[in-house]
């Protein structure tokens, strides 16, 4: 499925309908370059879950979890990961595998961590259609 957003606000949108819509277990990646737009589509998808508190991308903590939604939602930015062992040591297959909401961003960096079925969204931007244009793919995987 492709779908267009032509502003922050339609991106924030489109993630508010999939936090909305998520089930527990889920697993989803987010790929795109910096400034594409994650962090805003995440902060969607979590107003989706009824999540209210302030969500930003957890770049140097690696997982930011909330909890006061209808499903935990399990933040991950593994941008700075060198190594596989460290998705080890902060525990990853509990979120991975758990009850809640789980988004990957950078996803692409952990491939070979990543469970069998999953849904990939990418972002990405076609500045000949604007400086908001958005063009979001999402795969089941």
């Amino acid at each position: 499925m492709v779908i267009e957003t032509n502003s922050a606000g339609e991106t924030l949108a489109l993630g508010e309908k999939i936090g909305e819509a998520a089930e527990p277990g889920q697993l989803y990646t987010l790929i795109g370059e910096l400034g594409v737009g994650k962090t805003v589509f995440t902060q969607g998808v979590a107003r989706g879950l009824g999540i209210t508190e302030h969500v930003c991308s957890p770049t140097f903590t690696i997982l930011q979890v909330y909890d006061s939604g209808r499903l935990p939602f399990y933040h991950f930015d593994v941008y700075r990961i060198t190594e596989v062992e460290e998705m080890e040591e902060i525990g990853y297959e509990d979120c991975f595998y758990g009850e809640g909401l789980c988004l990957v961003e950078w996803a692409d960096m952990i491939d070979g961590l990543l469970p069998q079925h999953y849904r990939r969204i990418t972002i990405e931007k076609e500045p000949e259609k604007g400086f908001d244009y958005r063009r979001i793919t999402i795969e089941e995987v």
